[in-house]
């Protein structure tokens, strides 16, 4: 069974508890998620690493991803979207705007030039192969 984290007080608990339901309060905005709410999935073959990361409702101009060396970091930009109309009261809006970014180290650097990436569905999935170490050549002698 998932885990969920569910957000109450002692006065959430006492309003409901006396009339549920009746005391809807007006929100805007929750604190933005930890880096640890980009779900990340890693994985490893012979010749390059495979990270998928879970960023749904950002559009991938508003997703940055920097390599340097073998440090990968991700960031979203999210945005607040709010539409109100005439004769409409917002109870509740859980949307907000803001940045989260999250980083990981990998045991190899990345070759940058042949990094790749693709977004769909709300899963950013990075191709990110291992540099070739270029300690191989033998030397002829003279």
């Amino acid at each position: 069974m998932a885990n969920q984290l569910i957000r109450r007080s002692l006065f959430d608990d006492f309003f409901n508890d006396i009339a549920p339901g009746f005391f809807v309060k007006p929100l805007h905005g929750d604190p933005l998620p930890s880096p640890a709410q980009i779900r990340i999935d890693v994985k490893e073959n012979d010749g390059a690493y495979t990270v998928q990361a879970e960023v749904p409702g950002v559009p991938k101009e508003d997703i940055h991803v920097a390599i340097d060396g073998n440090v990968v970091t991700l960031r979203a930009e999210v945005k607040q979207q709010d539409e109100q109309t005439e004769g409409e009261k917002v109870l509740r809006s859980e949307r907000y705007y803001g940045a989260v970014s999250r980083g990981l180290q990998l045991p190899t650097e990345i070759d940058q030039s042949a990094a790749r990436a693709r977004y769909d569905n709300g899963v950013l999935t990075l191709t990110l192969p291992k540099k070739q170490a270029g300690g191989g050549q033998r030397l002829t002698i003279e």
